[in-house]
């Protein structure tokens, strides 16, 4: 059997590790039963990941890749900002709603490591990349349909960061997908009315 590039192996393996840790939950979840769910020895594991940190990360970072390559497919220019706004929230929306123990798995790996000693920069790193991602999508935006902000993209990419957070996690609680639709379109109304005409460039 032709051996399989190591990229291709950690992308294997953090696949199996997503469905083990959304199927078991992060403390139960070992190394070995990460292997076994990705049907590789443990010293192929070893090879890939030299460190559970190495492996949370990688966890993150595939769980995030998921769902922004749907919304960022979605999030294509309208006819109007806001069906523009709404169809990216509703692509990551139908995500959650398709796949929600992955997004509760979420949650599980930020306590896990604000929990677990030397860990916390996971946390840290986690919420950033969220942030980041929504300072990517807006600026996507901005370039496609040439508007301006009323607020710096940073301050709209971390608000809608947490929105979405908190969102999702009511959600997860509460099982409410009506009252977190609802929600979503006065959030997409709030975005659309922070966006400027930019001013006309004077020529010469």
């Amino acid at each position: 059997m032709a051996r399989k590039p190591s990229a291709e192996r950690r992308r294997q393996l953090t696949e199996a590790a997503i469905r083990a840790m959304t199927r078991d939950g992060v403390p139960r979840t070992t190394t070995r039963s990460i292997a076994a769910e990705a049907g590789v020895s443990l010293s192929v594991f070893h090879y890939c990941f030299d460190s559970k940190q190495a492996l949370i990360e990688s966890v993150i970072t595939t769980i995030m890749d998921h769902y922004v390559d749907v919304v960022r497919e979605a999030i294509q220019p309208q006819s109007t900002l806001q069906e523009t706004i709404r169809a990216g929230f509703r692509a990551y929306w139908d995500h959650v709603a398709a796949h929600p123990g992955e997004h509760m798995l979420t949650y599980e790996l930020t306590q896990y490591a604000l929990r677990e000693p030397g860990f916390a920069h996971l946390a840290r790193r986690q919420y950033e990349l969220y942030a980041d991602t929504y300072a990517q999508l807006l600026e996507q935006l901005r370039a496609s349909m040439g508007f301006e902000l009323s607020v710096p993209v940073p301050v709209l990419a971390g608000y809608l960061a947490a929105m979405t957070d908190g969102l999702t996690l009511s959600f997860l609680a509460l099982g409410d997908e009506k009252a977190c639709v609802d929600i979503i379109d006065t959030v997409t109304d709030h975005v659309a009315a922070l966006v400027r005409e930019q001013p006309v460039r004077e020529l010469g």
